[in-house]
């Protein structure tokens, strides 16, 4: 009896072992803060989609930004780690309008395996800004409106993907909307007080164009829409001129951008007599750290709208 007692005892301890490994097998497991290995894999190339889409997502979602701080969007390429995130995600989503023109050929190619979205491509061709060329300015985020709409195509594209998941973002997407449109109302107040003679943004490329058409203001970029144009004589004393005539006391740069054109800027008005200010440091194709209130979308912009009004405000001597 005690023979046959053991036998079975051993029988039962190794059922309960196998059961438990395969539920281990079957568990959850962490890979960011909320969310687990059974959450969908997202995976962005700016942190502007990035941010927010894991807001929108909440814990059903990870998502992936492969440019963080300081990267420019324009000179962009990928890197063999970035090919495997992407061969990885389970959907993608990229700006599109030529912003990472260099990633092109790679988002055509995984279009054929899985959902891929250039949330751009949903903003109306009347709503979007050109340069003199004809080009596209791909800087939307930088219209409150627009950009919602944009959220909007890619909020609707992960709804498809996780139908039963659709209601929960639906509810998250309408309370960070709730939010973009409170900082709507109070950079429109804020912006609405620079004095009419000094709304002009001067920077270093010309990303802020949405910007100012939200809020009514003259935008000159030394650059054109992308990283890669050249930056004259020509424009430098164009811009200088352009202070001397509407004495603006102050100039910008941008995290991802050098700021040696826009130091030539402040000489060249020295020279003739303004005294330019550096106004600070704008957030245009990069946000900031993860992580600060500058690493989040609505952060950044805040940013932005306090460092431009605190600039242009400042007393011309």
């Amino acid at each position: 009896m005690k023979k046959r007692r053991t036998a079975f005892e051993f029988f039962v301890l190794g059922f309960v072992i196998t059961v438990f490994l395969m539920g281990c097998a079957n568990s959850t497991t962490q890979t960011t803060e909320g969310a687990t290995d059974e959450s969908i894999e997202v995976v962005t190339t700016i942190a502007q989609i990035g941010e927010p889409m894991q807001i929108i997502g909440g814990d059903r979602v990870n998502v992936t930004s492969l440019m963080g701080p300081g990267v420019d969007p324009h000179l962009y390429q990928a890197t063999q780690g970035d090919i495997s995130k992407l061969q990885n995600a389970d959907i993608i989503f990229y700006s599109g309008l030529n912003l990472e023109g260099r990633m092109g050929e790679i988002f055509v190619k995984l279009r054929e395996s899985k959902p891929i979205l250039a949330i751009g491509d949903s903003i109306g061709k009347e709503r979007l800004l050109k340069d003199e060329g004809g080009a596209i300015d791909p800087h939307i985020w930088f219209d409150l409106d627009i950009w919602k709409d944009a959220l909007e195509s890619a909020t609707e594209e992960l709804k498809q993907y996780s139908p039963e998941n659709a209601s929960y973002f639906e509810e998250n997407k309408q309370a960070y909307f709730k939010k973009i449109d409170e900082l709507k109302a109070e950079a429109t107040s804020k912006m609405s007080k620079i004095p009419k003679e000094q709304r002009v943004l001067v920077t270093a490329h010309d990303a802020f164009g949405y910007f100012g058409r939200m809020y009514d203001i003259e935008v000159v970029g030394l650059q054109g829409l992308s990283t890669e144009d050249e930056v004259g004589i020509s424009d430098i004393q164009s811009t200088v001129d352009l202070l001397l005539e509407n004495k603006i006391p102050s100039v910008f740069v941008e995290t991802s951008i050098n700021q040696n054109s826009i130091n030539a800027v402040i000489e060249g008005a020295a020279k003739k007599g303004l005294d330019v200010t550096l106004g600070g440091e704008l957030f245009s194709d990069a946000m900031g750290k993860a992580g600060t209130e500058e690493g989040t979308y609505l952060g950044m912009y805040r940013h932005n709208v306090n460092t431009v009004y605190d600039g242009l405000t400042r007393s011309v001597k």
